[in-house]
């Protein structure tokens, strides 16, 4: 991708995210409840009317939609993402504070289900219409089937509590934390993913070259992982990418059941204090991670195929 393109791809997620800022300001900003009432209350205090308008003021939420918008827009593009309502902490330091804990969850969870559905779907591909095949499909939609609320539970009360295996709660630092959650993600992932690249190696395995290539006498170890698995990757690159975007972008329900303190879990905090600054810079690092990932899977596209460069 020349500088051209790719500045132009730049300007595209630049006017995109100013829409999607607009749009989530809006709702924020026409949702009910009040944001100041909620703030007090979560202290245990009942201020006055007067205090309450004071604090109104102060924070500026007391102006029209346009002067608000306006301004912290402006603010954004110098790099000030505002200070959280319930937290009293600048919005960039608390979505920074929680980056690394969830990017250790992403990486790990996509790991370990890279390590099994990638030899599964292989192996369900070249054994087609095999017991193993029916096996490893059944599995498949089993794990599609079942939401992660649900295996988080299951994995909790069978590895933690029955098994005990690792603490309910891990506190600190270390593997421990990370393991039941990302062992939930890698779960319903692993079952699409086990799907995709099954689809993808049959595809493969149907084209013309393979039938050279054997006829050739080229083993079937050689043709199918120096053949065709590099031929399956671009399918399965733009879901790694999908995916990435989604774990980045913190998944509430897993941190919420796990304690675990990432994003989601941030998120989630911050919705329910009605936290307004803390809920948009969300939505706009949510945004973010999906085009960057986006635009890197692009790229990677013409280094994976020669063929597309050669388009471009």
């Amino acid at each position: 991708m020349n500088i051209k393109k790719l500045g132009k791809r730049f300007l595209q997620i630049l006017i995109v995210l100013i829409g999607i800022s607009f749009l989530s300001f809006l709702l924020i900003f026409i949702s009910p409840g009040d944001p100041v009432t909620s703030m007090y209350s979560s202290t245990g205090m009942m201020p006055s009317e007067e205090v309450i308008n004071e604090t109104r003021e102060e924070l500026g939420l007391n102006r029209i939609f346009i002067e608000q918008y306006g301004t912290w827009l402006w603010n954004c593009l110098h790099g000030n993402f505002g200070n959280s309502f319930s937290m009293h902490k600048p919005v960039t330091e608390l979505l920074l504070s929680r980056l690394l804990p969830t990017l250790q969850l992403s990486l790990l969870s996509l790991a370990i289900m890279l390590v099994i559905s990638v030899p599964l779907g292989m192996l369900s591909a070249v054994c087609k219409s095999r017991p193993i095949d029916y096996i490893v499909r059944g599995f498949s939609f089993l794990g599609v089937s079942m939401p992660n609320f649900w295996v988080g539970l299951l994995l909790l009360y069978v590895i933690a509590l029955k098994l005990r295996l690792v603490p309910v709660v891990a506190a600190g630092g270390g593997i421990q934390k990370l393991i039941l959650p990302a062992l939930t993600l890698a779960f319903s992932m692993t079952a699409k993913y086990t799907r995709q690249v099954r689809t993808a190696v049959l595809e493969e395995l149907n084209q013309d070259y393979v039938t050279g290539a054997r006829a050739r006498g080229i083993s079937e170890r050689t043709i199918l992982w120096r053949h065709v698995f590099p031929n399956a990757l671009l399918p399965l690159v733009t879901m790694l990418g999908l995916s990435l975007g989604s774990l980045l972008g913190g998944t509430a329900v897993v941190e919420v059941i796990f304690s675990y303190q990432g994003l989601g879990n941030l998120a989630v905090t911050a919705i329910t204090a009605m936290d307004y600054p803390l809920v948009q810079g969300f939505v706009l690092w949510i945004a973010l991670i999906y085009m960057v990932v986006n635009l890197i899977v692009d790229i990677s596209y013409e280094f994976l195929d020669p063929r597309i460069r050669e388009k471009r």
